[in-house]
């Protein structure tokens, strides 16, 4: 620019004026400076952000803009047979890595899934452990078993729970943890129904099935932090509708308190066999979400299983909404519709019915469907890289 300016003005530029000689030796001090500040800034900056070491003391922060994507992958039978294959082969199909990878822990194993919650976090995804009091064989509708929540009240479970906190606690890398999903519906053996259901007690001034399973859940997990597995975060995860569905039922009754609980969870299932209806997200999501955000107005919220089945359309309602108008809907509404909600994961999986019939609830039942499922978490506020803040060394 000066340049231009001095010969516009037919002044020789072989030898500068004195007073030009001085202002070009202060352009050239200020743009030094500038570029000082820069580099100062830049270095600070570097300063204040240093790489986290995902091996030391970290924890996972909740998005404060968009949502977790994950999901259950379909590790077999008993939900735990978790392999890095299975992992990579469902992030190329659906084209996103999986912040968070769920699967199972049952009672009847007694064993803590080590392997499998190293070849999650080692893969950069945050492990969710369903935790479950279920004996061999894993049969639904049965009712209680020998980890029956009475005893493990009674204290006859505390060996093997000590023994899975330790195994935790040595792991040492963040997991969460859901002690007794779905406990409002007849399917699992801890459900409220088989503990004396809507009976009142009033010295707990609550029903005796939710009020059972809620000491279960804070004894359990009381015990665990004993141990000292403080890399643990829990979740207390209902079913999005009760089953029955009557008011001693409710998510309210069974919750142990906001001390006991990290993240609040639903299942939300659409259409998982032939006959049934298909109904959209808010219709499946709207009351469950307003039920659970009053029962603390600051956890965050997972849709921790969602998935819907898809079948031929001569079977299907003619009600029931389209899988790949379900899917589009449903991640578009839980990042949008719903701020509570920080994470949702999908149910990937398949299975035969008694009749000979399939519950098809993968995400690639048809390719409409998984161009639904890729064009829907391909959205940036689809998160799926976890955020990790590191904790200071004890």
């Amino acid at each position: 620019m000066a340049s231009s300016n001095l010969e516009d003005n037919n002044i020789p530029l072989v030898q500068p004026l004195p007073k030009l000689a001085h202002a070009q030796a202060a352009l050239r001090s200020i743009v030094g400076l500038i570029g000082f500040s820069f580099a100062l800034i830049a270095c600070r900056e570097h300063v204040a952000a240093p790489r986290i070491d995902p091996n030391g003391p970290v924890e996972v922060a909740i998005p404060e803009h968009g949502v977790y994507t994950g999901a259950f992958m379909d590790f077999g039978d008993a939900e735990d047979d978790v392999t890095l294959e299975t992992i990579e082969d469902f992030e190329e199909m659906v084209g996103k890595h999986q912040a968070i990878i769920a699967s199972s822990s049952y009672w009847g194993e007694q064993n803590f899934p080590t392997e499998n919650l190293n070849v999650t976090w080692r893969h950069k995804s945050l492990p969710l452990v369903f935790w479950s009091p279920w004996d061999k064989p894993y049969e639904e509708d049965h009712g209680p078993d020998k980890f029956g929540l009475t005893e493990i009240l009674a204290g006859k479970w505390d060996a093997y729970i000590d023994k899975w906190a330790d195994a935790a606690r040595s792991f040492g890398h963040p997991m969460i943890v859901v002690f007794g999903v779905e406990m409002n519906g007849t399917w699992f053996p801890w459900s409220g129904a088989y503990y004396g259901g809507g009976q009142w007690v009033p010295e707990y001034k609550n029903w005796k099935g939710p009020e059972t399973f809620r000491r279960a859940y804070r004894y359990v997990v009381d015990r665990v932090r004993a141990r000292g597995a403080s890399n643990i975060k829990w979740m207390f995860h209902t079913n999005n509708y009760p089953y029955p569905y009557e008011t001693w039922n409710s998510a309210a009754a069974y919750y142990p308190g906001s001390d006991y609980v990290d993240w609040l969870g639903l299942s939300v299932y659409g259409q998982q066999y032939k006959d049934e209806p298909n109904p959209d997200i808010p219709s499946l999501v709207d009351w469950p979400y307003e039920e659970m955000s009053r029962l603390d107005p600051h956890k965050p919220i997972m849709i921790a299983e969602w998935a819907t089945g898809e079948f031929p359309l001569a079977t299907a309602p003619p009600s029931a909404m389209r899988k790949p108008a379900w899917i589009k809907q449903g991640l578009e509404l839980f990042r949008t519709r719903y701020p509570r909600i920080k994470a949702a994961l999908y149910w990937h999986e398949r299975w035969q019915n008694p009749d000979g019939s399939y519950s098809n609830l993968r995400v690639n039942s048809s390719v409409e469907s998984l161009n639904a499922y890729r064009e829907g978490v391909a959205h940036p506020d689809w998160v799926g890289d976890l955020i990790l803040r590191a904790l200071p060394k004890s």
